[in-house]
């Protein structure tokens, strides 16, 4: 509705891969100074109410809520309007001085942002549905700990980083792209609901990223979009749809309709190309392992930190 108002601003031409080309032909310091300020204002107060969640959790009081409600709490309440105002407030800025954070930011910080939080999923489902075929992976239980405990501040900080990255455009990308940030917003704003741990729900906000990836890349013209199709449909079948508790016979059906899909695009695309599907899924996967050994590093720093302070002093 309001897409069309934004073409008074000025873009310089494309420039190919790693460029942005929804910003401010001359930078503006004043666009710079609204967007930063709105981003750090919004992400401070989602950081708090995080921390806010969590100390109700583990305060110990009588009147903490008990987890995985039916209903929106008080503080969901909160967390539901803080996110609606400043959607509102990214939309009037964009029609005002239009520059997001990709101004000063390159664009890849921002694929690379959702990435990691897609892989931390992962993560956190694998003692649920396994990592390969339902198989799990040994990732340790004190890392899996973590994951799942101090999940809700990256998740933050990559989605509204992601959010406030990008002006409010309305190209396909864009309006898809949005309109999955703010269904994971959402699902950020519903802690302590049942909603927040559906199977279904949270399958759905993994599994659009290949409707994104996709659309994206057909947009873009360069033909990669079945990396990203297939890409993340191999996600779905090595992985996530083993977590739906589907029987084995549903489950090798839609393995025979990928494989299916997967033919009937390479035959004309050239089998030469079919090592571009595994893109994804090894970037998946590696992520898993790399951040996997930062938090196992980590964990073994802050205990022996943590034994050394409890050491008594000698005499």
């Amino acid at each position: 509705m309001t897409g069309d108002r934004l073409t008074r601003f000025e873009h310089l031409p494309d420039q190919g891969a790693g460029w942005y080309f929804w910003k401010l032909a001359e930078p503006d310091n004043t666009a710079r100074a609204v967007v930063w300020a709105l981003y750090a204002v919004h992400q401070l107060i989602s950081f708090g109410i995080i921390f806010w969640a969590q100390r109700m959790v583990h305060s110990g009081t009588e009147s903490r809520p008990q987890p995985y409600t039916g209903k929106l709490l008080p503080i969901n309440l909160v967390a539901l309007s803080v996110n609606a105002l400043f959607v509102l407030l990214h939309l009037v800025q964009t029609h005002i001085w239009y520059d997001g954070l990709a101004q000063d930011t390159h664009v890849f910080s921002s694929l690379a942002s959702v990435a990691i939080l897609l892989i931390w999923v992962l993560m956190i489902e694998n003692p649920r549905r396994g990592m390969f075929f339902g198989m799990k992976a040994p990732l340790g239980r004190s890392v899996t700990t973590f994951a799942r405990k101090y999940h809700g501040y990256y998740f933050s900080w990559a989605i509204l980083y992601t959010f406030w990255f990008h002006p409010t455009e309305h190209t396909s990308g864009h309006l898809w792209g949005f309109f999955y940030l703010l269904l994971i917003m959402l699902q950020g704003s519903l802690f302590f609901t049942r909603m927040h741990t559906n199977r279904w729900w949270t399958l759905i906000l993994e599994v659009m990223v290949l409707i994104h990836g996709s659309i994206v890349a057909v947009n873009q013209g360069t033909g990669l979009w079945p990396m990203f199709a297939f890409g993340f449909g191999g996600m779905f079948i090595i992985t996530q749809m083993h977590g739906l508790s589907w029987s084995r016979s549903t489950r090798l059906a839609v393995f025979i309709a990928y494989l299916a899909g997967l033919g009937w695009v390479y035959q004309d695309r050239g089998w030469g190309k079919l090592n571009e599907v595994l893109r994804i899924p090894i970037i998946d996967y590696a992520g898993v392992l790399i951040l996997t050994i930062l938090f196992a590093a980590g964990l073994g720093v802050a205990r022996r930190l943590g034994n050394g302070q409890r050491r008594p002093m000698s005499t």
